[in-house]
């Protein structure tokens, strides 16, 4: 039994429109009463092809995904595999771009859900450097819906891939994520042997990626003081500075990495000026695990 596309009438014989191969009517009738509002959809697979490429060039993500009702049928009759990836990576950024304004959490499940699937194909076709990133990509969003259990799943199965594989950056990018979130989980020696091997990575990436290398530094220096490893954090905080600086240049005018990069170095200089963590009250203070702390007086 089929349901009719006008009148939701659920009958054993019922029609297909002709052109579009999607709608379906009891008949004529119907047919011509739901046709205003159909005849924008109405098009041939073809042209609805036709017309997803043409949004995502001129990156009108909205026109994008106008056509999802319809992807099943363009995969269906892609002509293989690497045109299938090529339909759901359309589709997971006009999402990525449709969330970066709204933040919702539909747009987030969207892209989590043809990310996993991009990543299915990809393993068939044994290309595991963009399936282990189209992975890290879902896990991202995995964990900002609040799914931790299952981003964490996604992580390790992007870092198998990377490992027997040998994809640095892969690796590099699966690490951050484990690591921030043992962080985050309050397993900090954990977390800090991920980041330190996510750092060790970045110069050992397939192709120099500057925002990845900031990443990794911003969430490694963070845990570091979090954990008053200041002998470390120290010599980080140059390479930060500098990293964020040519980013910037990069991009023509000062950028966020940029402004947290300066926070980052007087973060620093307020410390060891005061051997204090400047982001905890003076008598909830620890010492430091610098030497620099044994020769200046505490102030609390």
């Amino acid at each position: 039994m089929s349901s009719c596309s006008h009148c939701g009438k659920q009958r054993a014989t019922i029609k297909r429109c002709s052109r579009c191969k999607q709608a379906s009517y009891c008949g004529a009738e119907c047919q011509r009463a739901a046709w205003k509002g159909h005849k924008k959809s109405c098009v041939t697979l073809d042209d609805a092809v036709e017309r997803v490429n043409a949004a995502y060039l001129r990156q009108d993500w909205r026109g994008v995904m106008e056509w999802e009702g319809r992807m099943e049928e363009m995969m269906e009759h892609a002509p293989d595999d690497a045109d299938c990836t090529v339909i759901l990576l359309m589709f997971a950024n006009a999402h990525t771009r449709a969330f970066l304004s709204t933040y919702s959490e539909v747009h987030s499940l969207s892209i989590v859900r043809l990310d996993t699937r991009r990543a299915e194909v990809l393993g068939k076709m044994q290309r595991f450097r963009d399936q282990g990133e189209a992975l890290c990509r879902a896990a991202g969003y995995l964990h900002d819906l609040g799914r931790q259990q299952e981003a964490e799943g996604y992580f390790e199965r992007a870092r198998k891939i990377a490992e027997a594989h040998g994809f640095f950056s892969v690796e590099c990018r699966s690490c951050l994520g484990l690591g921030s979130m043992a962080m985050e989980g309050g397993r900090n020696e954990e977390g800090l042997e991920l980041l330190r091997n996510a750092l060790i990575c970045v110069p050992l990436c397939e192709e120099e990626d500057t925002i990845i290398e900031l990443e990794v530094l911003q969430d490694f220096t963070h845990a570091l003081f979090h954990t008053h490893a200041i002998d470390e954090v120290e010599p980080l905080v140059a390479r930060y500075l500098e990293a964020a600086k040519a980013q910037s240049n990069k991009q023509g005018r000062l950028r966020y990495w940029h402004l947290h990069s300066l926070y980052t170095s007087a973060r620093l200089h307020e410390v060891l000026c005061t051997c204090t963590p400047c982001w905890e009250p003076p008598h909830a203070a620890r010492p430091l695990h610098s030497t620099k702390a044994d020769s200046v007086s505490h102030r609390y």
